[in-house]
């Protein structure tokens, strides 16, 4: 069976070809379509950070449950027009937005997915999804489903390694730690220890690396369940 030589979780790495053969070979059982944003994180964290960390959760993911899960491109702009006033960030309207994410779910649909999780790693983009995924739903009547990262984060293990207790929070903790755990370079210390905002100075990257550990295996644990049939969207009734 043809394979994309390496990063065989990324659908971005396949040729048509290598596609078609994993897909027609019923290898391929599930999509992650990971959404986030670019926008200000405070003065020391990078603006990619809710992309990038949503693509480290979906990745790793598709790499516990090889060969059967793909991650679609990441959507890095997001709706953020509560950030516009810090100069860099990017911002969507709602509905320009949300018919870019409905296209990207119709097309992985009609390439042969029936299950289908939307991971969202920005908060602004919750109030909008929740507002229309049951038209979603009834739209194209397939396993879809959507929630944000830190959702799957059990209170338990996020009360035993952040100091504050508060999550997902906006650069605060939570996000320091999570990107001192994954991408470092990421984090400006210098900055941190300079701004105003104090909180993010409590994060570290061993309770990041905790914390990601716990969000992996249990969104893990959700798409292997839409894969097995335990874990289904129900679609709404037409009224």
């Amino acid at each position: 069976m043809d394979t994309p030589p390496s990063g065989q979780e990324l659908l971005g790495n396949h040729t048509r070809r290598e596609f078609r053969t994993r897909m027609e070979s019923g290898q391929l059982q599930a999509c992650i379509i990971p959404v986030a944003a670019t926008e200000q994180h405070l003065e020391h964290l990078a603006m990619e950070h809710d992309w990038r960390s949503v693509m480290h959760i979906a990745t790793a993911v598709a790499r516990r449950q090889q060969p059967h899960v793909l991650v679609a491109p990441a959507m890095m702009l997001g709706i953020s027009e509560h950030h516009m006033r810090h100069p860099g960030t990017l911002s969507a309207l709602p509905g320009s937005w949300l018919a870019i994410l409905f296209d990207t779910i119709r097309s992985m649909h009609e390439a042969g997915f029936q299950n289908i999780l939307v991971l969202n790693g920005h908060g602004g983009n919750v109030a909008p999804c929740e507002g229309v995924w049951s038209q979603f739903q009834q739209r194209l009547e397939i396993n879809l489903k959507f929630c944000s990262y830190w959702d799957l984060l059990p209170r338990e293990v996020a009360m035993q390694h952040l100091r504050t207790g508060r999550y997902p929070g906006h650069a605060q903790e939570f996000e320091t730690a999570f990107a001192l755990a994954a991408f470092p370079e990421n984090v400006r210390q210098d900055a941190m220890r300079e701004q105003q905002d104090r909180e993010p100075l409590e994060a570290t990257a061993e309770a990041g690396a905790a914390l990601i550990e716990a969000i992996v295996e249990n969104v893990s644990q959700l798409v292997a369940g839409m894969i097995d049939g335990t874990q289904v969207a129900p679609i709404p009734p037409f009224h």
